[in-house]
């Protein structure tokens, strides 16, 4: 897979699992950290996933 392609990737598995995992969380954080920058894709796809969890669609599971 395009490593720019891989936040993006990380929120559809979110989307589709109905919940934001501490390792999806954490490959997030860590392209983040990698790429230096979000492109507009990226944050578009990082709003959807913040708004999906505002509205409760989304679950913020804890570390075990």
């Amino acid at each position: 897979m395009k490593r720019t392609a891989m936040i993006r990737h990380l929120v559809q598995k979110a989307l589709y699992v109905k919940k934001l995992t501490p390792d999806i969380e954490n490959e997030i954080n860590y392209e983040l950290t990698r790429l230096g920058h979000i492109s507009d894709v990226d944050f578009e796809a990082l709003e959807l996933l913040m708004s999906e969890m505002d509205a409760g669609r989304i679950q913020l599971v804890p570390s075990p």
